[in-house]
């Protein structure tokens, strides 16, 4: 006897996945960051030296030097630039939708500028006033509130600077931070008034410093203390930035090799769901729905992810695509392998289902070892191929293996496709030959 209440729940969870996918798939598309491949860009490679003798590049110069650099692609508007530490004195800076190249490189090569001035735009401390690496983020004991610590190369100067601004009047008493200020354009009575001003921070002096170490303190995160301290750190830096390579990419170039592949990614897959159609049957029939879901899947964590898509990367959703189909053919030989040998549908199900299990595992985890290893050692579009295969894999091990065994189980307990081996691809004339 068909038991129908399965049945149904197959159409359910069906039609529950297509309004879901057909309803939020292009929202996730659109909020996917594109790498500058996709939509054009440039990277240039830095190499990280000392500009004086003596200095050590380390890890907290490179942070220090990331920070600084960041500050200057935030002038330029770009909303997701990649800046990272490769190795042990290397930066690579990726800045995908940036029209104007020129301006951008000069910005990025350019030493900053990190000075600490009055409420009248007055110079108190420069940045080669700043002792190499002596900003720091720490916690109030008193109130356990984020602070940054600084320290100077005069012992005198900090207590000066402190004493004539206790002498002026509440509002002229700020001492304020600036990255990259531009004379004659840049002041503190216009970048007050707005709600994200370019000045870093505006401090009050609340007594006389009588050391070379000040603290600034506010209503601050731990996050941004920390962040304010590698950026003064940066602004205080001698270090020289050595372009080693750099790589640009048109708009339109990038444009048009998104198209390509995405076209030939809709070929490859339109043909893999006609071969499974084709060859499986009813089975594949659970295939393709498996595999539209996988491919909406990978899209929804990568967005959640704020990952960069780049051209490696559909190539890795498209060979995911493939890992899948590859976990689906594994399980439905293995089913058809069993009703050849005159097993049960239901049998043959649970069997196949079994068999496969520990070779689509295998093949799966020493594919991931492979994609962590170029993860690990990789760089750039290396590492986004990586992180896109090991999400492909992980999505295509769940929709293949358990998301067939759910939608293909109903069918097969259900009991309408007893006795219809046709429907899984395999001739009545072919039952007992093994």
């Amino acid at each position: 006897m068909v038991k129908k209440g399965r049945i149904v729940a197959f159409f359910l969870i069906v039609a529950v996945l297509a309004v879901l996918i057909s309803q939020t798939v292009m929202g996730i598309t659109k909020g996917i960051s594109l790498g500058l491949d996709l939509q054009g860009g440039f990277e240039i490679l830095y190499e990280v030296e000392p500009s004086n003798e003596g200095d050590v590049i380390n890890d907290e110069t490179l942070s220090a030097t990331v920070a600084a650099l960041n500050q200057r692609v935030n002038v330029l508007g770009v909303s997701e630039p990649n800046i990272r530490i490769e190795g042990e004195n290397r930066i690579r800076v990726q800045l995908a939708g940036v029209t104007d190249q020129q301006t951008a490189i000069e910005l990025l090569s350019t030493e900053a500028n990190l000075t600490i001035r009055d409420v009248h735009d007055q110079v108190l401390v420069e940045g080669s006033d700043l002792r190499q690496n002596g900003a720091s983020s720490s916690i109030n004991p008193d109130n356990n509130e984020p602070i940054v610590t600084l320290t100077l190369n005069d012992a005198t100067q900090m207590e000066q600077i402190s004493r004539d601004m206790l002498a002026r009047p509440p509002a002229e008493n700020l001492l304020v931070i600036w990255l990259d200020f531009e004379e004659g354009v840049d002041s503190y009575a216009n970048e007050a008034a707005k709600e994200d001003p370019k000045f870093l921070s505006a401090a009050v002096v609340r007594q006389v410093i009588p050391s070379n170490t000040a603290t600034i303190s506010g209503s601050f995160t731990l996050e941004e203390t920390q962040f304010l301290a590698e950026v003064l750190n940066a602004g205080s830096l001698p270090v020289d930035l050595k372009q080693v390579s750099s790589n640009s990419v048109g708009a339109s170039l990038g444009e048009q090799a998104m198209e390509q592949t995405i076209f030939a990614g809709f070929i490859g897959i339109a043909l893999i769901f006609a071969y499974m159609l084709f060859y499986y049957r009813f089975m594949g029939m659970i295939a393709v729905i498996t595999l539209t879901t996988y491919i909406y899947l990978v899209l929804l964590v990568f967005n959640w992810m704020n990952a960069v898509l780049t051209l490696p990367g559909i190539a890795a959703l498209i060979l995911g695509v493939g890992m899948a189909v590859d976990a689906n053919i594994l399980t439905y030989e293995r089913i058809k392998e069993e009703i050849r040998s005159g097993k049960s549908i239901m049998s043959a199900f649970k069997a196949g289902n079994r068999r496969s299990l520990a070779t689509i595992f295998d093949a799966n985890i020493t594919t991931i070892i492979a994609a962590v290893v170029l993860f690990s050692f990789g760089t750039s579009s290396v590492q986004g191929f990586a992180v896109m295969l090991i999400v492909s894999i992980l999505m295509s091990f769940i929709t293949a293996v358990y998301g067939t065994r759910v939608l293909l189980g109903l069918w097969v307990n259900s009991r309408a496709l007893n006795k219809k081996p046709r429907l899984f691809g395999v001739k009545e004339g072919e039952i007992n030959e093994l």
